[in-house]
């Protein structure tokens, strides 16, 4: 997955601190944080996935010159055949065993906590790497601006909203990654671009850009074996968190409070409105899902057509 972030900044040069800004027109006003979350993330996941690796030890599971590890000069940390695992990793039984989520392990034998410790496995390394790679081009800017509180409260409750919607519909197979947070890092990118309208110099720019980003990814999700509900579901959930956490003052307070009389107000009532209506669609559409989930409910029964969304068929390949 590819991504990249939207850039912000004032209309004029403020110095080599804002030379990579070009929407935002008082970031020179903002507090900037220092950025270690994001990349704490970052190391976390390559830890994870050199212990899973280490105990796929594909060496002593695979034998015979056909089905040979891939650089078998890694000892135990070698990769499954290809034919097993295109994308260089572990297989899908040692993912399982370290808490690659399964609709029939939540739900009928109560590990629920799958469905957070999913979005800390990857399939191979070059799903690791992409995944990574998007998070440090999206994370690092979201959490200087925002800071790591709610950065990481976006990035770990839509990884949460993602794996609900994938146990939701995609219950004969199992589902790893970080995607569904990184959807929801670029949902929350969306909204808190929405919310604070009034503040940005060059809206059109910023909203295509943003859009056009959005819409490729969740494009690439109609490939077989990607798991676009996971994208979907924590696209919808980091959405609806950026209009309750990532609400800035509206354009012209930081200048009012300068000035003896304040006409301007913090915060414009759009504002309270979003928030209001996001924060409730977020707390029913988690508890919604929640209770269809440990209830056994299939989400395909109640949408025919919904499993189009992750695997769109075609000519040149089935789902």
């Amino acid at each position: 997955m590819a991504n990249r972030d939207v850039e912000r900044g004032g209309k004029q040069n403020r110095g080599a601190d804002n030379n990579n800004n070009y929407f935002y027109d008082e970031s020179s006003r903002d507090t900037h944080w220092t950025s270690w979350l994001v990349p704490a993330i970052v190391v976390a996941n390559l830890a994870v996935f050199i212990a899973v690796m280490f105990v796929n030890d594909c060496p002593k599971k695979i034998t015979g010159p056909n089905k040979a590890c891939v650089a078998r000069f890694l000892g135990r940390f070698s990769f499954q055949p290809l034919r097993e695992n295109p994308l260089f990793g572990p297989s899908s039984s040692t993912l399982e065993r370290m808490g690659a989520l399964e609709w029939r392990k939540v739900v009928h034998e109560h590990q629920g906590w799958r469905l957070v410790t999913c979005m800390w496995l990857h399939a191979g390394i070059i799903h690791l790497l992409t995944n990574m790679l998007s998070l440090i081009f999206i994370g690092i800017r979201l959490e200087q601006q925002f800071g790591f509180i709610r950065v990481g409260l976006i990035y770990l409750v839509s990884g949460f909203g993602g794996s609900i919607l994938s146990s939701l519909f995609l219950q004969e197979s199992i589902s790893v990654g970080a995607s569904g947070a990184l959807f929801g890092l670029l949902g929350a990118m969306l909204s808190e671009l929405l919310t604070n309208w009034t503040i940005y110099a060059n809206k059109a720019a910023a909203l295509v850009t943003l859009l056009f980003i959005i819409a490729i990814n969740l494009g690439l999700g109609l490939l077989p074996r990607v798991d676009n509900f996971a994208h979907i579901g924590g696209f919808i959930t980091g959405f609806c968190l950026g209009f309750v956490l990532l609400v800035r003052p509206q354009y012209g307070w930081e200048n009012s409070r300068s000035s003896t009389s304040r006409t301007n107000r913090k915060h414009s009532m759009y504002q309270y409105v979003l928030f209001v209506i996001a924060a409730g669609l977020l707390v029913v559409g988690l508890t919604v899902g929640l209770v269809m989930l440990f209830k056994g409910e299939n989400g395909n029964k109640h949408c025919k057509w919904c499993h189009r969304l992750s695997c769109f068929p075609t000519s040149k390949w089935t789902c």
